[in-house]
């Protein structure tokens, strides 16, 4: 107690230098973030750079063609038009003289095969010479090359650019969707625009927005609450810069080391600005009860027991707290990474920010305590009451509570395997422009996500064989009879194509060096969108497309290609590589599954040896970690039945959820622990802890609710079902620790 009273001594005494130096450091963190704050949401901060899968990824950009692909599409009246295609043929010039685009590929640029004089002559596929009758047959004997360049009621024109690959446009992205818009609509109107580059922007506005807008909101919802919970008004301006100052400078450290907001780090000052505010009620209301019970007490000594006695409790808090963020750093998802390590930083700010501020606020404040009351407050509800029929009901009924929430943990263990593991990319999105035409340019075209296929010789000879063709053509086939797949294109199509016009060109009595020579001559520069060979073509390449679809249906369609490509080709012969962001994005459910494995029991583990210390009683702490395990559980019943699934937003609640639902049980344990000293059986003591503490744990409860009430408002449904889950789970910790909590430890606890 003496050292306490030197440190609050300390701290008064200098408490003009260290408002002067925080007020110097939030000035420097607030123009560090203003003028620093980025907005990254691309494929790096989902994979590590060393990760196989995302190398794999890369690599098949720098071989076969970057998939950061824009796809315009034009709504017309006739897309046939010749004033329509010399625009394209005109935009088309003006996309390809960019430097970062590799290539663009429309109508007013596609290319069909011609055999004349024992070689193949690639032509115009659109010719203004045709009749619109003439060009129709011929784009019918081409359908999966044409239906991706034209609508099939032929009202719409679409138009793809290819940008070089990611790593040297990861940069540009912003600009360089700017300047592509602007080159557009300079030649058409009207036009729905989307592909990977766009959505990438539209997640990073959507996080830029969303999360000025949930700070906003996060401020004006804890002063409300504030009025409400704190014991005076007084307190307010106290409580209001505990939660300023330590969100302030951890934005400021986050930008001075060059890190960006994504997705998941945008829900960093909502969550932390909650519990900042947790703890500063928790302080005030202890200070506030101290001071109605010892009037006659200095300032310093008054202080001195609120530090005192709210010290360790909000010290294991926070630790239990700091378990649950700084588990996500065992996740495979550098994003998560991130999210632990500058919520972790942004706790340790704030507890000991919220100390040095209190001791501060209160040490220039004169308080009457018996006179002072809250700003709003319901009348017709009493606190006391309702604790005092709470004790009652606890008691009497503790047998029947134990049975019905050990019931409902039971079903929500069984629950937890009904949960699925699924990420939508669409659910990624705020509603929106992006979103909307998104919508209306797969409806056209039936699929924006583009996957590509590489069926490779193991000798490294050429595959330009008739037999390898005829197992290339079996393959595609089947590959065509699966709904989820979309126009896979191949030399086989070009191969078709030349039969149709030229019946005697693959007959069996034509040699297979005429066959090799003509089929080596289709792969042609102006139709490279569609990779068709590797340079030494021992590769035959099939590009497809997919609609938007779950990480499941990803990882179905990917396991039923393997399975078409086993079933018809001489696995000794030939291998399969499948390449582009879809099989990257598939991995996503593994990711999330080996999050959700590591991170939550490496918290669980801690925070078992956390309460463990705490209580130093094996029996109470077993008593204490079933009502912790119960909010989760009935988490996963919540997912289940609303059939909300783990995704890339929720694959982190588990660990954060256990290690929050642990605040409260905390104070409440360490007051019943505390009146141990005290002679009375475990009811008297544990009536006596709520009674003492209740007031914190419903204020605390509401601001948590309240907080993620505010991301549950995002526009972005993973997000908002991200919040929705958490401010469930914070509700149901509560109601476990004034029933479920209380009604084992009176029962058990001898």
């Amino acid at each position: 107690m003496k050292n306490l009273k030197t440190i609050v001594k300390t701290i008064i005494k200098f408490r003009v230098v260290i408002i002067i130096l925080l007020t110097v450091l939030m000035a420097l963190a607030n123009y560090q973030t203003i003028n620093k704050l980025k907005i990254d949401n691309s494929l790096t901060i989902w994979f590590l750079e060393d990760d196989p899968s995302y190398k794999a990824y890369i690599d098949f950009q720098e071989k076969f063609g970057s998939d950061e692909i824009y796809i315009a599409m034009f709504p017309l009246e006739n897309a046939l038009s010749k004033d329509k295609i010399n625009k394209l043929k005109e935009l088309t010039n003006a996309v390809e003289a960019f430097p970062y685009v590799k290539t663009s590929y429309s109508l007013a640029k596609a290319k069909y095969p011609l055999y004349t004089n024992n070689s193949v002559r690639f032509l115009d596929l659109y010719n203004s010479e045709r009749s619109e009758k003439g060009l129709k047959s011929l784009f019918s004997k081409l359908p999966n090359v044409t239906t991706q360049l034209v609508s099939e009621d032929y009202k719409n024109l679409f138009f793809y650019i290819q940008l070089n690959p990611t790593p040297t446009i990861e940069a540009q992205r912003k600009d360089i969707l700017g300047e592509i818009t602007k080159t557009i609509a300079h030649y058409f109107e009207e036009y729905h625009l989307t592909g990977p580059p766009v959505l990438n922007e539209a997640y990073s506005k959507g996080i830029y927005k969303e999360s000025l807008m949930f700070g906003i909101l996060t401020v004006l919802v804890i002063t409300v609450m504030l009025l409400f919970l704190l014991p005076s008004k007084r307190y307010l301006i106290v409580a209001l810069l505990s939660v300023a100052v330590p969100v302030s400078l951890l934005f400021g450290i986050i930008t001075a080391m060059g890190f960006s907001l994504n997705m998941i780090s945008m829900l960093i000052p909502t969550i932390l600005m909650v519990y900042s505010v947790s703890d500063a009620v928790h302080i005030i209301n202890i200070y506030h009860k101290e001071g109605l019970k010892n009037q006659s007490l200095s300032k310093v000594d008054l202080l001195a027991i609120a530090i005192r006695k709210s010290f360790t409790p909000c010290f294991y808090t926070t630790l239990t707290t700091f378990v649950g963020y700084f588990a996500l750093y065992l996740s495979p998802l550098p994003a998560f990474k991130n999210m632990g390590v500058f919520t972790c930083i942004g706790l340790l700010l704030s507890f000991t920010l919220v100390y040095v501020i209190t001791i501060i606020g209160f040490s220039f404040m004169t308080l009457n305590f018996k006179k002072a009351q809250p700003i709003l407050s319901f009348k017709e509800l009493s606190q006391t009451q309702f604790i005092d029929w709470l004790n009652g009901f606890t008691t009497q009924y503790k047998t029947s509570i134990i049975v019905g929430f050990t019931a409902l943990l039971i079903f929500g263990l069984y629950a937890v395997t009904q949960v699925k593991i699924d990420t939508r990319s669409i659910d990624l999105l705020a509603e929106g422009e992006a979103k909307e035409d998104l919508r209306i340019v797969e409806e056209q075209l039936k699929g924006s996500s583009r996957l590509q296929l590489n069926v490779s010789t193991i000798s490294g000879n050429a595959i330009l064989n008739r037999e390898a063709m005829k197992q290339l053509e079996v393959f595609q086939n089947k590959l065509e009879d699966n709904p989820l797949i979309i126009a896979p294109v191949s030399v086989v199509n070009i191969k078709s194509f030349l039969e149709k016009r030229s019946p005697v060109l693959f007959q069996s009595n034509v040699s297979e060096e005429r066959v090799k020579k003509i089929l080596s001559t289709v792969d042609n520069t102006d139709n490279n969108f569609f990779k068709l060979f590797s340079e030494d073509f021992s590769t035959a390449g099939i590009t497809l497309s997919l609609p938007e679809m779950t990480t499941s249906e990803l990882e179905q369609i990917l396991v039923d290609i393997e399975q078409n490509f086993q079933e018809t080709f001489n696995n000794n012969a030939f291998k399969l590589k499948i390449n582009g962001f879809a099989v990257v994005f598939a991995q996503l459910n593994n990711f999330i599954l080996e999050t959700q494995f590591k991170s939550f029991f490496a918290a669980f583990f801690v925070a078992f040896l956390c309460l463990l210390i705490f209580i130093k009683s094996i029996r109470t702490t077993l008593l204490v970690l079933i009502p912790n395990v119960l909010p989760l559980a009935i988490l996963a019943i919540v997912m289940s039945l609303l059939d909300i699934p783990l995704d890339v937003s929720t694959a982190m609640i588990t660990p954060i959820m256990l290690g929050i639902a642990m605040d409260d049980t905390i104070h409440l344990v360490y007051k019943y622990r505390k009146s141990k000293t005290i002679s009375g059986s475990p009811n008297e003591r544990m009536d006596s802890a709520m009674h003492y503490t209740g007031s914190a744990l419903f204020s605390t409860t509401i601001a948590l609710v309240g907080g993620f009430l505010i991301i549950a408002s995002s526009a972005t449904p993973s997000v908002s079902d991200f919040g929705i889950l958490c401010a469930v789970t914070v509700a149901i910790a509560l109601i476990t620790d004034i029933f479920y909590l209380p009604a084992l430890l009176k029962k058990f606890d001898k």
